[in-house]
């Protein structure tokens, strides 16, 4: 059976591996999965936004980007046990391959301070002209975590969600496996607008509330 790192990943290896199938949708269906902040959480939003405005987001290495603009952003949809992750480690054996490597980040579960699998998982893409396409090494991720979730709760269709952030901007992926015990499962994509990270930060606040709100009625749902 073949190991893929998340890192070699390409659209060639993951059309080899699943069923890959993009949709589209229509920018007013997301605006449709938001929840609003609370007076709280719009201060917190403005307080950050406040900051990122008088630095040089362009020219901030990825660490220091990922510290001051993307982790604060997931730790504003942290609720009840799902909190927000750095350095994920993820490993899932599917029938046909295995997949692992590390997520940049993740909103999960927290159980006696260890992290259960993920609900939304975050890549920060390289930047350069040859750096690689985030979207498959975010596939990648994606596929490992719904496959970990599957696991926990087997489902016929494994919902799961990941976004990948280049500089301070933000694209969602709503993802879904299903025929997830085969050779070939099949993942479905269908994909967010940009958001801007200072301009549209209270649309990207409100999505991620609204995915962590969205597992934690699954969760209960049972």
């Amino acid at each position: 059976m073949e190991t893929y790192i998340f890192s070699q990943l390409t659209e060639e290896i993951l059309k080899t591996l699943v069923t890959l199938k993009e949709k589209y949708v229509a920018p007013e269906e997301w605006e449709k999965m938001q929840i609003a902040l609370t007076a709280e959480e719009c201060r917190q939003l403005e307080e950050l936004k406040s900051k990122l405005r008088h630095r040089h987001l362009l020219v901030m290495n990825e660490a220091t980007l990922w510290a001051r603009a993307i982790y604060p952003m997931l730790m504003l949809a942290e609720q009840g046990n799902v909190q927000a992750w750095s350095s994920v480690p993820l490993k899932a054996t599917y029938p046909a391959f295995t997949l692992e490597g590390d997520a940049d980040g993740a909103l999960a579960p927290s159980l006696g301070g260890r992290i259960q699998p993920p609900y939304l998982i975050v890549h920060e893409a390289k930047r350069g002209l040859h750096a690689p396409d985030p979207l498959y090494q975010l596939c990648g991720e994606m596929l490992a975590a719904a496959w970990l979730n599957w696991e926990k709760t087997p489902m016929p269709e494994q919902e799961i969600f990941g976004c990948y952030t280049v500089n301070d901007s933000w694209a969602f992926v709503q993802g879904a496996v299903s025929d997830i015990e085969t050779d070939k499962p099949t993942f479905t994509l269908e994909f967010s607008p940009d958001y801007n990270g200072i301009l549209d930060a209270v649309q990207i606040a409100q999505l991620l509330k609204y995915i962590v709100a969205k597992h934690l009625e699954e969760i209960n749902n049972g």
